[in-house]
């Protein structure tokens, strides 16, 4: 594992996972919400995020963090390994919530800063929607790399195959 990318629904855990993992393999640790956003939640060009993408992937070694559907088929391509936080929506809603009551008016350490945590109507619904549209878009993406995704459907799961590494 040198290439990783880790996705799944918004609350999973990606980027905490990912800290984790990052210091467990040594590897440097890339969170696609921080490529995206400039400070004050000022969106970068679909160029500039390619531009910032292209530069990392080709490298040896890293762990790149987040779904962006527009770009997940790049870091597919470079990547050897997928992990996949498959969590019921239910729990990663919770967990969401928690999120921005944890770091409301902060960033948090896996965004840019300047990009403080709020809540966001339109988020949430895009999240409790996760399995009847973002969900389909990213399984079809995965066509063709099942064999190197790690399906996790459950913290428990997680915590197992952390053990195991």
């Amino acid at each position: 594992m040198q290439r990783l990318l880790v996705i799944g629904p918004c609350g999973a855990g990606k980027s905490t996972l990912s800290t984790v993992l990052g210091k467990k393999l040594d590897l440097p640790v890339f969170h696609m919400d921080q490529l995206n956003w400039r400070p004050g939640w000022i969106e970068s060009s679909k160029d500039e995020i390619r531009a910032r993408l292209a530069d990392i992937v080709v490298t040896d070694r890293w762990l790149i963090d987040g779904n962006y559907g527009g770009t997940l088929a790049v870091r597919l391509e470079h990547a050897d390994t997928i992990v996949y936080l498959d969590y019921p929506i239910r729990l990663c809603v919770l967990r969401l919530l928690r999120r921005i009551w944890k770091y409301r008016g902060q960033s948090r350490p896996d965004m840019t800063e300047g990009c403080p945590e709020r809540f966001d109507l339109a988020f949430l619904f895009y999240l409790m929607r996760w399995n009847s549209g973002p969900r389909i878009r990213t399984e079809t993406q995965l066509k063709g790399h099942e064999a190197k995704i790690i399906r996790l459907q459950s913290p428990q799961e997680l915590d197992r195959w952390l053990d195991s590494l």
